[in-house]
């Protein structure tokens, strides 16, 4: 059945507003549960969970245990993937909601290194590879329920709407605990001020649980008659050259996130930068990129996904060394500046448009799949290597320029990888055909 010409005549403006709000607030749920450790890990783990290492070699091991989660977000980006191809889109959503929820629960009720020994990080790291199990499943299906309700010439835009709950999901607890931080004591703060983030938690699953179980399942799914019982094997007969680009392609953006949101963070921590100016700089960035994701998400509407996608890889190539050189000279008047240019315009150029770019790579009866595969893959190996190269700090002796280097190398193959993938955009001269010869669509 043609996508472009044949959309569902129930998914009127106004039912497409609600699925892409729905989506959002849905998915910014989950990656606040996801990223409240990314940032714990960054201010306070390294104290409570490994308190015998110097600062930054205690940092870098906690941000080992946060890059657990990515290590198990393929397993469940692929269960997901499958359930979402043969059962549909809901049902791995309001799942994943349910594990990833109760996991980040659970990490504000545990007691720390003080109290149990080494038994408190082996059970962050258990809890850890839960989160990474659940989010593997639910960023794609969530993405493929707004798109697949879209009509082709707009998906960029709507699928936009769900790569802004990443962001938004990040932005939540770095606000909450710039604001802990900023009005307790180090002591308070370290003592039971941390656990407030992840027990809030709670609430946002209840809110997150009702939306998604009245969110409607996606036309397109709805309309096949016969669901792939083995998506995972056909997606690799079919589909291996697209898996293979899609994954160089998503390592630049998986990679700038993880250094920039994260890992800068602790570098800069160590070297004596305030917490706060680092929570207000991210949060800064953050904010103007929620703004700008829908706009690159149009963007690609009009122009095509590859150009926008290529720009932005080339723009955060460009930015990798002036802003590691602002944090190793104490610039800290002009840290949010580099962030803004590497978070706000390099890293939302790149996920704005991706949502689009990476489910049309795929027909409806294997998207979920292959785009769990792209998407997981690609954000193992590019988050994970991205915080192991954050030992690259060490090597340097505290400068950042091999990490830097590190940062344009994986931007090269970035580049490399997207400029062999074809244009989708339907507008721009997407051709089905051409992106997955002689599968049924």
């Amino acid at each position: 059945m043609n996508e472009a010409t044949n959309i569902d005549a129930s998914a009127t403006p106004a039912m497409l507003r609600r699925v892409a709000f729905a989506s959002c607030i849905g998915t910014t749920v989950e990656w606040y549960d996801f990223f409240i450790y990314a940032t714990a890990s960054a201010l306070v783990f390294n104290k409570l969970f490994f308190p015998s290492f110097d600062p930054l070699i205690g940092s870098l091991v906690a941000l080992g245990t946060y890059a657990a989660g990515f290590i198990a977000r393929p397993i469940g980006g692929l269960v997901f993937g499958i359930i979402g191809d043969r059962r549909g889109r809901k049902l791995a959503l309001v799942t994943t909601l349910l594990i990833v929820g109760t996991a980040t629960f659970v990490i504000g009720l545990m007691p720390t290194y003080a109290t149990i020994g080494i038994a408190a990080p082996l059970v962050l790291l258990f809890i850890r590879l839960l989160h990474g199990f659940g989010i593997g499943g639910e960023q794609d299906n969530a993405i493929l329920i707004t798109f697949e309700h879209a009509p082709p010439q707009s998906r960029g835009y709507f699928g936009s709407w769900v790569q802004i709950g990443a962001p938004a999901g990040f932005v939540l607890p770095l606000g909450i605990f710039a604001i802990l931080t900023a009005s307790m004591s180090d002591a308070a703060f370290l003592s039971w001020g941390w656990r407030i983030p992840f027990l809030l938690s709670a609430l946002l699953v209840v809110i997150g649980l009702y939306i998604r179980l009245n969110l409607s399942e996606s036309p397109l799914f709805k309309r096949e008659k016969h669901p792939e019982p083995h998506p995972l094997r056909a997606v690799f007969s079919q589909c291996r050259r697209n898996l293979l680009l899609g994954c160089g392609a998503k390592l630049l953006e998986s990679t700038v996130f993880t250094t920039y949101a994260v890992l800068l963070t602790a570098y800069a921590v160590s070297r004596g930068i305030p917490k706060a100016v680092m929570t207000t700089a991210t949060l800064i960035a953050i904010l103007i990129e929620l703004g700008m994701i829908p706009v690159f998400g149009a963007f690609s509407d009009k122009i095509g996904r590859r150009p926008v996608y290529l720009l932005s890889a080339l723009l955060n190539v460009v930015l990798a060394f002036p802003v590691f050189w602002l944090v190793y000279a104490d610039r800290e008047a002009l840290i949010w500046l580099g962030l803004v240019g590497v978070i706000a315009l390099g890293h939302s150029a790149m996920y704005g448009p991706q949502a689009a770019f990476f489910a049309e790579l795929f027909p409806t009866r294997l998207r979920a799949t292959g785009i769990s595969f792209v998407q997981q893959i690609g954000a193992l190996i590019g988050s994970v290597g991205g915080l192991a190269a954050g030992w690259l700090l060490a090597v340097g002796n505290g400068t950042p320029w091999l990490l830097a280097g590190y940062v344009v190398f994986v931007g090269l193959i970035t580049l490399a990888c997207t400029g062999l993938l074809f244009e989708t955009a339907p507008r721009i001269g997407g051709e089905r055909g051409r992106q997955y010869p002689n599968i049924r669509h």
